[in-house]
């Protein structure tokens, strides 16, 4: 686990961190911790009372009174209960609430399975028949296919962030959610409604994961690499999950008054009228996930954001952050590419002038 802190955590084949050293070590990156059963990746069983009553979590008189029933739901970073748990069981391990951490962590799975059709490795893609799927094998692989695809490294080999060796041979790739108010849900890669790609699952909100050191029946779940913290959700791999149907919840849309036009110049009122209707479209596609033409809506208000600034009805420096404030108001996770389409529409719009009267 990682290095220094307040909690120490024993580094050195000599000395293995103890389960109570982890679990508090992780409570103190703010990462609500909760019991797995000794040997086991799954939770610790609940009490008797509440085996027999079959109750919702919400319902349960256990988790206020610090009972670690309900697996995730109880999780907490109360170091005090954290002592009392694992104190009273020490051969518990550690698993770890994604919601509650604002992680997202990529599981791959390395199971031997029949491979389904090439249509169904990555949903939503169809995989052309000059693809080379021979050895396609694992949720490494499809992973690297979809990567590629995207023209990025695969996530198995990014040692920026901190990537767990499971005892099955797969890999927990874990991230930090750069856009704490952007949920996304938890999948299975066999899932016919939210899959990233065949192997491959998603753990977040809703889930856990469990903490490297823990030691099970079949092995141990150990670091990889030298980085010991999870990096930011890579802006690619964050646009795949709201393409394949992750998000579960978004920022409201701002109020149309937020919309930014209290940066009007005042010698631009003209070109302002002209944009801020554009402006308004693209904030407005926040309450839409999918099918809202977002990046056309972008792409014409940046373009003719730029033929005002030419024409000289606009500040263009004032245009880019009034731009750049409505598309993250839409759409929060995908800041690098939203500023991708406003400059590259700014400059094209910036080749043809536009006057109030028409293009020049």
């Amino acid at each position: 686990m990682p290095g220094p802190s307040a909690t120490r955590v024993p580094a050195g084949p000599a000395r293995p961190a103890t389960p109570h050293a982890v679990a508090r070590w992780c409570a103190e990156q703010g990462w609500p911790v909760h019991p797995l059963a000794s040997g086991r990746k799954t939770p610790a069983g609940n009490c008797a009372a509440c085996k027999d009553q079959h109750h919702q979590p919400a319902d349960c008189a256990c988790l206020p009174a610090g009972r670690p029933c309900h697996g995730f739901h109880a999780a907490t970073t109360n170091a005090a209960r954290i002592d009392a748990w694992w104190s009273r069981t020490p051969s518990w391990g550690v698993g770890v609430a994604c919601g509650g951490a604002d992680l997202i962590v990529v599981d791959i799975d390395a199971h031997s399975a029949p491979v389904p059709d090439r249509n169904r490795l990555l949903p939503g893609i169809a995989i052309h028949d000059s693809v080379d799927l021979d050895g396609l094998a694992s949720g490494f692989d499809t992973l690297a296919l979809l990567a590629a695809l995207r023209r990025q490294p695969s996530p198995a080999d990014d040692d920026s962030t901190l990537r767990v060796r499971t005892p099955s041979g797969g890999l927990h790739i874990w991230y930090r959610n750069p856009h704490p108010a952007t949920r996304f849900r938890c999948s299975t890669g066999s899932s016919s409604k939210a899959a990233l790609a065949w192997q491959v699952d998603v753990r977040a909100d809703g889930g856990y994961i469990v903490a490297p050191t823990t030691r099970t029946a079949q092995g141990t779940y150990l670091r990889e690499g030298p980085t010991r913290l999870p990096a930011p959700l890579p802006e690619w791999l964050g646009e795949e999950l709201v393409r394949t149907g992750h998000v579960i919840q978004r920022p409201p849309v701002r109020p149309k008054s937020e919309v930014p036009r209290a940066r009007r110049p005042r010698t631009a009122a003209g070109g302002q009228r002209v944009l801020d209707p554009l402006l308004l479209e693209v904030a407005e596609c926040a309450a839409t996930r999918e099918g809202a033409a977002f990046t056309e809506k972008l792409n014409k208000a940046a373009y003719t954001a730029g033929g005002l600034t030419a024409a000289g009805h606009l500040d263009e420096r004032t245009a880019r952050t009034q731009l750049l404030e409505a598309a993250e108001a839409a759409r929060p996770w995908q800041s690098a590419r939203n500023e991708r389409i406003v400059d590259d529409a700014l400059a094209a719009g910036a080749a043809r002038p536009l006057h109030l009267q028409g293009r020049s």
